[in-house]
């Protein structure tokens, strides 16, 4: 098992989220591909989209379908931001693009929630790898996080 397997792994068992990580039959790098290999819609797909900003970064998690808009997520964090590097998302969360998950950080992040993933009885996440992924009650998704409810999508 990869270290960032085993972070999410023990990152889910610590915050009481009973399921394992599940091994895809390929690579799950976009929401698409992730809502095809578990079976369900691309909004039950939670994507963890990584901005930079002076004061470092910020995670937003967000519904497979929907986009982070730009001045909401600034407005949120309260200071500019641009996309994260992906050398600075590796150093900072542990993960790389593709397969970050929304917990299991190296460094603990401010986060967002978007709200539309409430909407649905589970949802599904990247577990550290482009070929792992997670399924959650969303409320307990979210309170494993430690991130905001609010609107940033557009």
């Amino acid at each position: 098992m990869s270290k960032s397997l085993a972070r999410v792994a023990a990152a889910l068992r610590a915050a009481g989220l009973a399921d394992a990580p599940v091994e895809a039959k390929g690579e799950i790098r976009t929401a698409e591909a992730a809502a095809a290999e578990a079976g369900v819609a691309v909004d039950q797909i939670v994507k963890s989209i990584l901005f930079q900003g002076e004061s470092g970064l910020f995670l937003f998690l967000t519904a497979g379908g929907n986009r982070v808009d730009l001045a909401k997520a600034a407005a949120l964090a309260g200071e500019a931001l641009s996309r994260a590097e992906v050398e600075v998302v590796r150093r900072v969360t542990g993960f790389a693009i593709g397969g970050v998950a929304p917990l299991g950080h190296l460094t603990p992040l401010p986060g967002f929630f978007d709200p539309r993933l409430l909407e649905f009885p589970e949802v599904w996440a990247a577990a550290g790898t482009p070929r792992h992924m997670f399924r959650a009650a969303p409320r307990a998704l979210l309170q494993a996080t430690g991130a905001r409810v609010a609107d940033f999508t557009g």
